[in-house]
């Protein structure tokens, strides 16, 4: 498996998921138009089609992507939403990426 390649999915899932939730947030809870919605609906789908693209199970990337989604949901809600995430915060996302690194990038018996 190609690490860089399989890091990059995940990101850019990420981004897909958070992003399209963010504009629905937007249309649903903070009065936004409702294209914010159509369009957060489109890219939550891509979501669906970037996390495709890893290289393992469907189970194993999803457990995995777990991890960096937490990590990549604070780092959203502070640039974006100007949150400042505190020391727990930060440990806990970290805690979260190392266990999803274990469970997909780990070698395996096969």
């Amino acid at each position: 498996m190609n690490v860089l390649r399989s890091v990059s999915v995940f990101v850019l899932a990420g981004l897909f998921e958070i992003g399209g939730g963010y504009l629905v947030w937007q249309w649903l809870r903070e009065g936004k138009p409702v294209w914010y919605g159509m369009i957060g609906a489109f890219i939550l789908a891509m979501y669906g089609v970037v996390a495709t693209w890893q290289t393992v199970s469907f189970g194993r990337a999803y457990a995995a992507y777990g991890g960096i989604f937490i990590l990549m949901a604070l780092i959203w809600a502070w640039k974006v939403d100007g949150f400042k995430p505190d020391r727990w915060d930060v440990i806990g996302s970290l805690i979260a990426v190392i266990g999803a690194c274990i469970i997909i990038y780990m070698p395996r018996n096969q």
